[in-house]
């Protein structure tokens, strides 16, 4: 199973619930066009639910990355939420909590968009 991506609006921030598989192929692609996707049509504030991704290979944290990159370019910003403890990890390793702002909580990840 591949990434199912859903988009919803909350006030200007567009939070992108994610889950599934973000793998080489299919589910990196997917969550690649639906960022650019979203950029184009103007949207600079995303918040990434990642409470039910079951997976991420180093393709996906890849694509974690490029789909941070996009979103700065353009003047926004791209930050993250509910964490898996495997994606943690990962974070942690490759040093990328560094460079995402992560949060536990929707209303408070929210509240620092403002």
């Amino acid at each position: 199973m591949s990434v199912k991506l859903t988009m919803r609006q909350v006030g200007d921030v567009t939070v992108i619930d994610a889950a599934g598989r973000i793998t080489l192929g299919e589910g990196s692609s997917a969550f690649r066009d639906s960022i650019k996707d979203l950029v184009s049509k103007g949207s600079r504030k995303m918040l990434l639910n990642l409470a039910e991704v079951s997976y991420i290979d180093s393709s996906g944290i890849g694509e974690l990355v490029s789909g941070f990159t996009t979103v700065s370019n353009a003047g926004g910003s791209l930050k993250l939420l509910n964490l898996t403890k495997r994606i943690q990890d990962l974070l942690q390793i490759t040093k990328l909590y560094t460079i995402f702002e992560v949060f536990d909580d929707e209303a408070a990840a929210l509240a620092t968009f403002q």
